[in-house]
This record gives C-alpha cells, structure tokens and sequence, in this order.
C-alpha cells in the first residue's frame, strides 16, 4: 500500500524542520507514534533492502584538517559531496542513508 502522501509530506517537512519527532508531532497536532509508524514505512521504501556497507577511506592528514577546511566525500559513482567541517554527524549520517 502506497504511503498517503499527507504523511510523506509531514515527515519531509519534519526532517527540514531541525526539531525533534515530538517536537514536530506536538507543533502539528501528530500522534507522535502513528508518525514513527508511518516514518518507518517511509524509510523502509517501496522495496525494503538491507542497508550496504560504505567504505570509508581517511586521508593521512585528516587529524591536522583545519576546522574551516569542508569534508569531501567522494562517493564511489564519482560524485564528490562538499560539506563543511562542522556538519553535524547526525545529519550526516541521515545524508548518507538518504544516497544509499
């Protein structure tokens, strides 16, 4: 069954919002487990797959990286991702899911 869009549309506007699930639920009136549900749904996509492993390569010199140097990430397909040096490793992390 496909995903109403009402909900893909709360948890695309929850993941832009910075706040935390309740947060969000309370801001918008959402059953905070209803909207857990449905974001587990949203994750697990049309196909659910094991999530892969991503190989991770650091340079040598990565410890001496000044803070306002970005972090480059060079994605296998090619593709290099610039971001900068503070990123927060939740969100990154959510990035990385995201590219799966």
């Amino acid at each position: 069954m496909a995903m109403a869009n009402h909900w893909k549309q709360h948890i695309e506007a929850w993941q832009a919002s910075g706040l935390t699930q309740a947060a969000y639920c309370r801001q918008h009136g959402l059953n905070a487990g209803t909207f857990s549900a449905r974001l587990g749904e949203y994750r697990a996509g049309p196909a659910a797959e094991a999530p892969g492993l991503i190989p991770v390569r650091l340079e040598p010199d990565v410890a001496a990286r000044s803070e306002a140097e970005p972090l480059v990430l060079r994605l296998a397909s090619g593709h290099c991702l610039e971001l900068p040096a503070a990123a927060e490793p939740r969100w990154l992390a959510e990035l990385l899911r995201c590219l799966g």
